[in-house]
């Protein structure tokens, strides 16, 4: 039996796109090592999607099975969705009474989102929203995770983590959490096909599960050097989103294309030919792999299923030591 926890989650958005996959096989690389648990974060997602909730179950479907294409082994890991485990809100309310308000407006990415999501139209300026870092934190301590993998935007979100469960344990004069540590993925940020950050509202990402003629037709249409005119003009593949591409998916290539790109030797077409080739054959595997849980009818429910029922067995035992040490079990009533 594996000791060492894992806890990470994702909020159901439905099919995934590139700038997920190494996210997945960071998580997929965990499972041998870890006792992984792999949350489809719903509550989450209400934050910010509250007025659309009629759309998140089928999301949770399509963004478990881009999961079990990249990897994700329900054999291996825990797969489950956040609210079918009630003890998240529970350890949830408790946290809010313990944790200082100015912890929380803190948090450096509240009032970028706050202003980003705003200007797109969305009214977060709630509790709901205010208080996300800190579900995040009883999800990662109430499976008492010693590790959590996260990019280097997410540390402050894990450093709140670690003061609430310290504080938690000098409140109530028992080790009940452990302090989760970082595992710091290196996570390539990919742009999306235009140049701008990769975002379903742009259109302008590619999804993990894209047939091989949306994967052309995407490539196709990428942003290259603007100031390459003509095919016989030297290219600036520091410039180029296709380039950047090509290193993250390409390394073996990536010099021979950067200096063909910058005497000419290669085209734009050409040069977004051999990456959509390349980016087909590491997506193929992956495509097959999802068909194949498609077609079993009913596999993800059941896997939803049995990963709530781990979960909880889990959850159960952390909140009846919380409820313990905190002088609110039934028993002392």
């Amino acid at each position: 039996m594996k000791e060492e926890r894992v806890l990470s989650g994702m909020r159901p958005t439905g099919k995934l796109h590139l700038g997920h996959l190494s996210v997945l096989e960071n998580w997929a690389a965990l499972q041998d090592k870890y006792r992984c648990f792999f949350m489809v974060a719903d509550w989450h997602a209400l934050s910010t999607e509250y007025a659309a909730s009629a759309e998140i179950p089928g999301k949770i479907r399509e963004m478990v099975l881009d999961w079990l294409s990249a990897g994700i082994d329900p054999e291996k890991s825990v797969i489950f969705v956040q609210s079918h485990v009630k003890e998240h809100a529970e350890l949830h309310l408790l946290f809010s009474m313990i944790t200082p308000l100015s912890w929380l407006e803190r948090v450096p990415t509240y009032k970028e989102q706050l202003q980003q999501l705003g200007e797109q139209g969305k009214d977060i300026n709630t509790y709901g929203f205010l208080g996300y870092p800190l579900l995040q934190a009883a999800d990662i301590l109430l499976y008492k995770a010693t590790a959590v993998p996260v990019g280097e935007d997410q540390l402050p979100h894990l450093e709140l983590t670690r003061e609430v469960a310290r504080r938690f344990n000098f409140l109530f004069g028992e080790k009940v959490f452990p302090e989760p540590q970082a595992l710091l993925a290196r996570v390539p940020l990919l742009p999306g096909t235009d140049g701008r950050k990769m975002s379903k509202s742009y259109n302008n990402y590619i999804s993990i599960s894209a047939s091989s003629e949306e994967l052309y037709e995407k490539i196709r249409n990428m942003i290259t050097d603007p100031a390459r005119v003509r095919r016989h003009d030297p290219g600036h593949p520091e410039v180029c989103t296709v380039f950047t591409y090509h290193r993250v998916y390409n390394p073996e290539r990536v010099a021979e294309i950067e200096e063909e790109c910058r005497r000419a030797g290669i085209g734009c077409v050409e040069c977004k030919k051999i990456l959509a080739q390349r980016k087909d054959e590491l997506l193929t595997p992956l495509r097959e792999r999802r068909k194949e849980y498609e077609g079993k009818k009913g596999l993800v429910q059941e896997i939803l299923q049995e990963g709530a029922r781990q979960a909880r067995e889990v959850a159960a035992a952390t909140m009846e030591q919380v409820r313990r040490v905190m002088h609110l079990s039934e028993g002392e009533v």
